[in-house]
């Protein structure tokens, strides 16, 4: 039996024994009393957790659009993948170090909610007291998901398939689910030192950005990057797709997280648009500043910057400031990418320039212009050192605990791929899959040169 057997031996044994514990391990699920909630609350709640979940495929097409056509199934698939595996980790107990009992501030009981015991439709009094706490619980799942999908842009093209499952687990059980109590959970040490992330600026992108900073040194540069191959981007039509998806599906991811059908959930609908529209012009007008040609690809991009960048503000910002930072984030991104591009640094989508630098602009920012406790808005400094602080806490945790996690992870299982399988592309050698046409399917040379005639 190869390594590779015992690794999915082990993992199938692994998945029988949840599956069995869960189906005959007693569990309590409460019930909520008739008409304990208001109707437009949870359906507002249910299609916003429909639209993150969204993104997870609209992120698959947008880093598909951008790499190799030897490598697209793999990551697209890098992102498809999280939607089974964190939605089993979130299950068992994930959802309980994120949001359980709090132990000092640092994590939640992995007893409170573990395999989903104690959750039912019944409301939690600290957690969403108007929502069932299964619907609260889902939504933030979808969070959950996201996160290690968009850390595997940086290390695209190069990692293995099994390696990054395990790291994603890692990165979900000790990263995440730690910054998310920290931030959201309301005895969490970030939560009472008055730290805003209205959706997961610092949770969500900053974390990702630097784990994927780190995936990028810990992993090293790929074959073609060192021998200073430009890379265009193949598939430009898919990278819209993806932008239009996760544009759509971020209306849910900030606008849910008022966890209530009411004006801060619109709120912070209209504010995710405008800084998102403000950082796709803004990255356009630079590329035609730098003497280049508009491109489709770089909208995009800087659409999805803007939309990282008012995540942590969305809710606590007005109309004016969240344009504002949609075109500083925009901006300061498109500068970190040239920066990035003049350095050996392989992060193979600019994922910490776009996600990392976004997320640490917005996390500034809305402690400038939010409604209560801004510098711009009341002249305190409070908030924004408080901001600060926390920042240079969670980007050191975040950075070196990632770090180690991939070594980690390498010891365990390989992460990086050989020379071989790396030129032959991860579709054929991780997956046994292509989306380039077999040699009986090309066009004769004729025809193509009729077509181009």
């Amino acid at each position: 039996m190869t390594r590779k057997q015992l690794i999915a031996t082990a993992c199938l044994g692994l998945l029988l024994l949840v599956a069995g514990i869960a189906a005959f391990l007693p569990q309590n699920h409460p019930d909520a009393q008739p008409n304990a909630f208001e109707p437009a609350d949870l359906a507002w709640m249910l299609s916003a957790s429909g639209l993150v979940l969204l993104m997870t495929p609209g992120l698959a097409f947008f880093y598909g659009g951008m790499v190799s056509k030897r490598n697209v199934i793999s990551t697209m698939l890098q992102s498809f993948i999280a939607l089974g595996v964190i939605s089993l980790l979130w299950y068992v107990v994930g959802f309980s170090l994120a949001f359980g009992d709090s132990i000092g501030g640092v994590i939640g009981n992995p007893l409170t909610f573990f395999m989903f015991n104690n959750v039912g439709t019944a409301p939690h009094p600290r957690l969403a007291p108007n929502l069932p706490l299964v619907l609260f619980a889902a939504f933030q799942l979808k969070f959950a998901i996201i996160t290690p999908a968009l850390i595997s842009g940086a290390f695209a093209e190069r990692i293995r398939f099994w390696g990054y499952l395990l790291f994603m687990c890692l990165f979900s059980l000790l990263i995440y689910c730690p910054l998310a109590h920290w931030t959201w959970h309301p005895d969490g040490f970030l939560m009472k030192w008055g730290v805003l992330d209205f959706a997961g600026g610092t949770v969500v992108h900053i974390s990702a950005g630097f784990a994927a900073l780190a995936g990028a040194l810990a992993l090293g540069r790929r074959h073609s990057h060192r021998e200073g191959h430009t890379h265009v981007p193949p598939n430009v039509p898919f990278i819209l797709i993806g932008t239009g998806l996760l544009w759509f599906g971020w209306f849910g991811f900030n606008a849910g997280s008022a966890l209530a059908a009411n004006a801060t959930a619109v709120q912070a609908f209209f504010t995710t648009h405008l800084a998102s529209a403000a950082a796709m012009l803004t990255w356009m007008m630079i590329e035609a500043v730098r003497g280049q040609r508009p491109s489709a690809a770089g909208a995009a991009i800087g659409a999805v910057v803007g939309l990282v960048a008012i995540t942590p503000a969305a809710g606590y910002v007005s109309y004016g400031p969240a344009l504002f930072i949609g075109v500083v984030s925009a901006a300061i991104s498109a500068g970190a990418v040239d920066l990035k591009n003049r350095t050996t640094l392989d992060d193979t989508l600019d994922v910490f320039p776009c996600h990392g630098v976004g997320g640490i602009v917005g996390m500034i920012l809305t402690a400038i212009f939010a409604k209560e406790g801004g510098l711009a808005t009341t002249g305190s400094w409070t908030l924004l050192l408080h901001h600060l602080g926390a920042l240079a806490f969670i980007s050191v945790f975040t950075f070196g605990g990632s770090y180690l996690l991939y070594k980690v992870t390498n010891v365990l299982i390989p992460i990086r791929v050989n020379a071989t399988h790396e030129a032959d592309g991860l579709d054929l050698s991780q997956h046994g899959e292509t989306v380039l046409p077999a040699p009986h399917e090309a066009l004769p040379v004729e025809p193509m040169i009729m077509m181009r005639a």
